[in-house]
C-alpha cells in the first residue's frame, strides 16, 4: 500500500468518525426531546458503516483478494438509522405533552450509552489521526532521504 493511499484511508475514518460524533451529540441534545415537528418524540440515531472500494468487480481487486492481499480504501458511511427501540414512558400528569392516562412519551436516548458511545468515536479517531500522523512522518523522512 501506498503512502498516499494510507492518507485517504485514515482520512476517511477520520471523517466517518466526526460525522458519527455529531449524531451522538444530536443525541444527547434531543434527550428530553418529546415532541419534533412530526408531533412525536425524538428517536436515537445510529450510524452504520461500511468499507469503501475502488471498484470491487475489477480483476486486480478480485485476484487480490482471493489471495489475501486486498487492503481496502477506508470507510464511508453507510447511513443514519432510527433505533426503533421502546420510548420512555414517564408519568407526569403537569407535563404539556402528557396523554390522558398522565403519561409522558420520552426518548429513547440513554446518556450513558451515548457517552460510550462517543469515548469509542473518540478514540477511533485518535487512532486514525495518529496512523495518518505516522504516514506523514513516513513520506516526510522519505523525501529527506531522497534528497540527500
Amino acid at each position: 500500500m501506498s503512502v498516499f493511499k494510507s492518507f485517504g484511508v485514515n482520512a476517511s475514518g477520520m471523517t466517518s468518525e466526526r460525522f458519527r460524533m455529531d449524531i451522538i451529540s444530536q443525541n444527547v441534545a434531543n434527550a428530553n426531546t418529546t415532541r419534533t415537528e412530526e408531533g412525536t418524540p425524538y428517536r436515537r440515531k445510529i450510524v452504520t458503516f461500511q468499507e469503501k472500494t475502488q471498484n470491487p468487480m475489477k480483476f486486480s481487486t478480485i485476484f487480490k483478494r482471493a489471495r489475501g492481499m486486498d487492503v481496502g480504501d477506508g470507510v464511508k458511511t453507510m447511513g443514519v438509522y432510527e433505533d426503533q427501540s421502546d420510548l420512555t414512558m414517564v408519568y407526569d400528569p403537569s407535563h404539556p405533552d402528557a396523554d390522558e392516562n398522565g403519561y409522558v412519551m420520552y426518548p429513547n436516548v440513554n446518556i450513558v450509552t451515548e457517552m460510550t458511545n462517543m469515548i469509542d468515536a473518540e478514540r477511533a479517531y485518535q487512532a486514525n489521526a495518529t496512523a495518518f500522523n505516522a504516514s506523514k512522518a513516513m513520506a516526510m523522512k522519505g523525501l529527506d532521504i531522497a534528497r540527500t
